[in-house]
């Protein structure tokens, strides 16, 4: 317990914190995919893989989407990108093919605080490495790059497979916004999860852990599960849905 000069209960000091740098931007490089940051170089490559070559329910829980043709995902993409607080990447397999698109979103250098959303997998990505792979290194870039100290995840409450996500790469959930965002004509309850920086190096570990080639057999199968939950040393908070 921390107190003011009151003696009124206060959060704990943040030793030596200043505001983070403006944010820039980078590509980020890993064994199975490399993110780049979204332009219309992109945009004919991700409407492929995105609107063409994948089921539309891949956007049943976005505002947007699918689009007809690549100018109209090209305009998505430009609209994040000219925002201050959010920085899209397009995410790339090692040859180049697209696979999906995921965001920097409500980019907070002043309190260290930054999302990750906008995330649309192509039914190639999918329950695969390379997905795992390209969270891992928007993660590990807010955390051990830009010295950030909190990590969000939302996602709509009735979307399992997304807070199966979060609860799998180590994210706890903090609670649902009820009543918190109207589209497609329905509701919307957003739950929000978030991963702290004293919570990183130990999910950084297992995933790297995880990542290693040495944990895929020669079909690219794992070996061992991902479990950040037993690295952070027991169960996480969860959704009342996933209960």
């Amino acid at each position: 317990m921390h107190t003011n000069e009151f003696g009124q209960p206060v959060g704990r000091p943040v030793a030596d914190w200043t505001p983070r740098p403006p944010f820039v931007s980078v590509a980020l490089t890993g064994r199975t995919c490399r993110l780049e940051p979204a332009g219309p170089q992109h945009t004919d490559r991700l409407h492929q893989a995105l609107d063409v070559e994948s089921d539309p329910v891949i956007w049943a829980y976005y505002p947007q989407g699918p689009y007809a043709d690549p100018a109209a995902l090209g305009a998505w993409v430009a609209d994040l990108d000219r925002s201050p607080t959010s920085a899209p990447f397009a995410i790339l397999a090692p040859d180049g093919r697209a696979l999906g698109i995921a965001s920097y979103l409500r980019i907070d250098p002043p309190n260290g605080s930054i999302e990750v959303g906008g995330i649309v997998w192509s039914s190639a990505l999918q329950r695969t490495t390379a997905a795992t792979e390209a969270m891992y290194l928007m993660m590990r870039h807010a955390f051990d790059d830009l010295g950030y100290r909190r990590y969000e995840w939302k996602c709509d409450s009735t979307n399992g497979p997304s807070r199966r996500a979060a609860g799998r790469l180590g994210f706890s959930y903090e609670g649902t916004f009820r009543n918190a965002v109207v589209y497609r004509g329905r509701n919307r309850d957003t739950d929000w999860y978030s991963i702290t920086d004293d919570e990183w190096p130990a999910i950084r570990a297992e995933l790297e852990r995880w990542l290693d080639p040495g944990n895929f057999d020669a079909d690219g199968t794992q070996r061992t599960r991902l479990d950040t939950a037993a690295a952070l040393g027991g169960p996480r908070p969860v959704s009342p849905q996933d209960r």
